[in-house]
């Protein structure tokens, strides 16, 4: 899993607004860039790449047949499925790793790394994430009616009310990654996160971090 950065908690730094726009029904790797460049632009990071004039970059996975294309346009980014124009740059990158660079970038380099620095975004304090990701998900049917974190073996944080609870437990980057759907929910399980719950609230888990980290 790739290396993990977290702010502190404090409040979101609202960048200036830039339109990320996405194809109807699109794919999730579609989903998951334009997810991902949104947290980007809220916050501010990368803001001189994300408002750049003009410029498009085909990111395609390292080891599954999943692309797309990101067009700069200024003020709105649009991102579709695939690669149906001879892009100025390509980014070769691990989904299941936030977009690390797996191979050297073709085309422009410097667009190249401008749109791979803008698809990794520093993650929020996993307080902040988890409470984001308890307000998203709250009403998908089944979901616990208590949400228990344990970060670090130290610090804990109760999320809801009611008899139903659901615990995870891990370190406090990880848990930022999973929360924020920087990470998926296999991958955070392969990396150590712990959880505590019936199978039928794994699976209602599953469905909320799809939503989380696809923002569907």
């Amino acid at each position: 899993m790739a290396e993990i950065m977290t702010f502190p908690e404090t409040p979101v730094r609202e960048g200036p607004a830039v339109a990320i726009v996405i194809e109807d029904d699109a794919s999730p790797v579609v989903r998951l860039i334009g997810r991902t460049l949104r947290d980007s632009s809220r916050t501010g990071h990368a803001h001189e790449v994300l408002s750049r004039s003009a410029g498009t970059v085909a990111v395609r996975s390292h080891d599954t047949p999943q692309s797309a294309t990101i067009a700069f346009r200024g003020d709105t980014i649009a991102v579709t499925g695939g690669v149906v124009i001879e892009p100025d740059a390509t980014v070769f990158v691990d989904l299941r790793a936030r977009f690390a660079s797996v191979r050297e970038s073709a085309g422009d380099i410097v667009l190249a790394a401008d749109t791979l620095r803008a698809l990794t975004p520093p993650l929020p304090h996993w307080r902040a994430a988890a409470r984001n990701f308890w307000a998203v998900t709250r009403e998908i049917p089944g979901i616990p009616d208590v949400l228990i974190v344990e970060a670090d073996g130290s610090e804990r944080q109760r999320f809801g009310d009611g008899e139903t609870e659901y615990l995870m437990a891990g370190p406090a980057d990880l848990l930022a990654g999973f929360f924020s759907g920087a990470d998926d929910f296999a991958g955070s399980l392969a990396a150590g996160l712990r959880i505590k719950g019936t199978l039928a609230q794994m699976s209602v888990m599953t469905a909320a971090s799809w939503k989380v980290r696809f923002d569907v």
